[in-house]
């Protein structure tokens, strides 16, 4: 971990094959409803939830949590009336999300990273972060800077392949929480997470396990940086 960035969970869900999704997209649930239900602890823990805009627009998540879906042990330390629900910030660099998507229209925050102003009118729980573009892309490392600034100090990550590289790639992961479900989709379904081919082993970003446990059907492997 970074001084002054969050710390930083990967969530990750696929086949025993590596796979997260059909050639077609299809994608929910391939892990189990334990497996989700886990995801919901863990959400309730963080004080924020990262996700894309493609992963909005695919799927038009809430990202909220959902306390009747906690466990007994999970309920007593967060009791509903008391519930918090973490920020949700959405990388959006090309303003493709609308004030029409669940993921606003849920309580508590949610926050845009931005490379660029919207004009699009949003409830007051919606913030904006203009973040510089690297390499033509939103710049991932001043985003976590200046959610740092923000007192964001823990980040839990659910988002596609995509995004999940570029974390990868940049350094950024701090735990890779992942979700394997004994089941095979083939070589055609998606992969993990998209990231440039490497001429060498040395190269591949390095974890080891820290927990390995079962859930419900489901394995959760919890690695940490090398």
């Amino acid at each position: 971990m970074r001084t002054g960035f969050p710390y930083i969970q990967l969530k990750l869900g696929a086949s025993l094959d590596g796979r997260t999704a059909m050639a077609s997209g299809e994608s929910l649930w391939i892990t189990s409803p334990q497996a989700r239900r886990d995801v919901q602890r863990q959400r309730a823990q963080s004080h924020a939830i990262l996700t894309s805009s493609a992963t909005v627009l695919a799927d038009d998540p809430a990202l909220t949590v959902r306390w009747s879906e906690l466990d007994e042990q999970t309920q007593a330390l967060y009791p509903q009336q008391n519930l918090r629900q973490p920020v949700r910030i959405v990388i959006d660099s090309q303003n493709r999300v609308t004030p029409e998507h669940r993921i606003v229209q849920q309580p508590g925050e949610t926050w845009f990273a931005r490379t660029q102003e919207d004009s699009s009118e949003w409830p007051e729980t919606v913030r904006t972060l203009l973040i510089p573009e690297h390499k033509g892309h939103l710049d991932l490392v001043v985003l976590m800077m200046q959610l740092g600034k923000q007192q964001i100090n823990s980040i839990w990550v659910e988002a596609g392949p995509t995004l999940a590289g570029a974390l990868l790639q940049a350094g950024l992961v701090d735990e890779l929480i992942v979700y394997i479900a004994p089941k095979l989709l083939g070589s055609d379904a998606r992969g993990l997470c998209t990231l440039p081919g490497l001429e060498k082993l040395a190269d591949a970003p390095q974890f080891k396990f820290k927990e390995i446990r079962h859930v419900g059907p489901d394995v959760c492997l919890h690695l940490v940086g090398a």
